[in-house]
């Protein structure tokens, strides 16, 4: 690979085109050009306002049946993230402009409070970033998470969150108040302890360690915690399991999951890009192993299948999974959510 030409701090090094465009800037003719198309691109904020914040899940895969994202894009950057292809309905690439430019709800948490107080909400568990992490490092800034939160505490509200970054203990005061009803459940994504693949593949996410001491963290403050060892890639990551899962339940994490990588949509030709430029000696290896996965191609859509995959090396590597969740596990189990504690409309006005 030449470093030279390697887009550091990104995790997507290419633009493929969208499908839903008719038209698209390329480089055929790289000599016929004054200026450098090929520069590692600013992050860059761009405002939306929706009028809902609250989308329901259609995916039996997922634990609850309602999801909400303050933020559209990550500037994490992580090469296999399946929410990638959401970007090209706004226009934008699924590579590079997915974690440089990034949809802001800056009305997140007034949009929120209104759908909660409609009459027709029926309470259910809601999925704080089912789609892009809701504590990317735009958030340190901008607080929409935050935001949100708040609402949902001050409605007693039950909500689920999924995040890589160490940026949620930030909000331990607002977490320590919806744990004392049930009302939270947190889990934190942990996909390496190998920090050069972690550079690589999730390129601005939290250390592997500063995510176990988030773990830690947040079950000192009896706030329920678990972790995501996802995805699981073949030849990359599979051999990892069972220490992150030791180290994961010795930090204080109540239960653990995991699926297999899939490379849906323009996903696909990103990673093999990826996997070309970062490990050209085992790309046909890992290519091969995550096809194998998913009935020879690289992705499949089949609910209940999708995110376990099958074959041999789908059924290895949940066995290594299973045992090493009985291993560390043993006992251990989140708390279910309590919905009774509810208040529409809450008790005071946020704004």
């Amino acid at each position: 690979m030449d470093d030279s030409s390697y887009l550091k701090g990104r995790g997507s090094q290419i633009k493929p085109a969208n499908k839903f465009l008719k038209a698209e800037f390329v480089t055929e003719h790289i000599e016929g050009i004054d200026e450098d198309f090929q520069v590692n691109p600013q992050t860059q904020v761009f405002i939306e306002h929706p009028r809902k914040i609250i989308n329901p899940v259609n995916s039996p895969d997922l634990g609850m049946a309602y999801s909400m994202n303050p933020y559209q894009g990550c500037e994490h950057g992580c090469i296999y993230c399946y929410a990638r292809n959401t970007h090209e309905y706004y226009g934008f690439s699924a590579g590079l402009d997915f974690e440089s430019r990034i949809v802001a709800k800056t009305n997140a948490a007034a949009t929120l409070q209104k759908q909660l107080s409609d009459s027709s909400w029926k309470v259910s568990p809601i999925m704080l970033s089912g789609n892009t992490d809701c504590y990317q490092p735009l958030e340190r800034r901008m607080q929409l998470t935050r935001g949100m939160l708040k609402v949902l505490a001050r409605f007693r509200h039950p909500v689920g969150i999924i995040t890589k970054n160490g940026l949620i203990t930030r909000d331990i005061d607002i977490l320590k108040d919806l744990a004392a009803d049930r009302l939270v459940q947190v889990m934190i994504s942990i996909t390496t302890l190998d920090e050069d693949l972690r550079r690589a593949m999730e390129p601005r996410t939290s250390i592997a360690i500063k995510r176990l001491k988030t773990v830690e963290q947040l079950a000192k403050e009896n706030i329920p915690v678990g972790i995501m060892n996802a995805p699981i890639i073949p030849g990359l990551n599979h051999h990892e399991i069972p220490e992150i899962l030791r180290l994961a339940a010795e930090h204080g994490a109540m239960t653990a999951g995991m699926t297999v990588v899939r490379l849906n949509g323009a996903v696909a030709k990103i990673f093999e890009d990826w996997l070309h430029k970062n490990f050209p000696d085992r790309f046909a290896k890992v290519w091969n192993q995550i096809s194998s996965m998913h009935g020879g191609q690289v992705s499949d859509s089949t609910f209940g299948r999708r995110m376990a995959g099958e074959g041999n090396l789908a059924d290895i590597i949940h066995q290594l999974y299973r045992t090493s969740k009985n291993k560390y596990f043993q006992g251990r189990k989140m708390p279910a959510m309590d919905i009774t504690h509810f208040r529409r409309g809450g008790n005071l006005s946020l704004f």
